[in-house]
């Protein structure tokens, strides 16, 4: 039985990437900032809780423990991600765009990625078959750049995580770690604007955390395939 773990699961995309990896047989951990909301979602889920939030390094280091008391990990899911928007709702173009903003974004979608990697990396190099996937953006292509959103933050933290897919590909090639393009998806993140249902946007995740040690690695994908960078 595979064990997976997925950052920000407690709504949205990592909520219904869950739920489906729970009803292929999977033993999924929801991991979520509110211990509130993450034990209801993983009640309704059937799934284990852990508390994360992956801008601390003490709540991770805890996180960590607690899966390991459980027996381990197979899949980790870096779905955990902001945007930041003014106080009138909009996102913020590169014009609007401060050294905080982008902190805060990044502090989220690539600082938290990382810490929360890095401490599980000892756990999923014990697995038979370890997976990573980064819940990415089509907006982090550089090849598709300025084709329609107008926001800089989270498009540039997101082109950050798909180099951080390559280079930690290429550290570990004995797990298979991916970045993936959801869609554009109705979250919370985008005030529900998203023209996909999270079914939709949830299949390309799943897909790729169910791949086996035969399955690709250091790549960018969507549901229908491999994306340009």
């Amino acid at each position: 039985m595979t064990t997976i773990l997925i950052t920000g699961a407690n709504k949205g995309l990592g909520r219904e990437t869950a739920r489906r990896l729970i009803a292929e047989g999977h033993t999924v951990y929801v991991g979520a900032r509110s211990a509130e909301r993450g034990e209801k979602a993983a009640a309704e889920l059937g799934a284990r809780f852990v508390q994360l939030d992956v801008t601390d390094d003490a709540s991770v280091a805890a996180a960590v423990a607690a899966v390991e008391a459980y027996g381990g990990l197979d899949v980790l899911v870096n779905n955990a991600g902001i945007e930041v928007r003014s106080p009138e709702g909009a996102v913020i173009g590169a014009a609007e765009l401060t050294a905080d903003v982008l902190r805060e974004v990044f502090e989220t979608n690539v600082f938290g990625l990382v810490r929360v990697t890095h401490a599980f990396l000892p756990l999923l190099e014990r697995s038979a078959a370890p997976v990573v996937v980064n819940v990415s953006s089509g907006l982090a292509s550089l090849s598709a750049a300025g084709k329609g959103y107008p926001g800089a933050a989270y498009p540039t933290s997101k082109t950050a995580v798909n180099m951080l897919t390559v280079q930690f590909a290429k550290a570990f090639p004995g797990m298979r770690i991916n970045a993936v393009e959801p869609g554009y998806t109705a979250t919370d993140l985008n005030g529900h604007e998203g023209a996909q249902t999270v079914e939709q946007g949830a299949e390309a995740i799943v897909r790729m955390a169910q791949i086996g040690p035969d399955g690709p690695t250091g790549g960018y994908f969507d549901a229908t395939g491999p994306l340009a960078w």
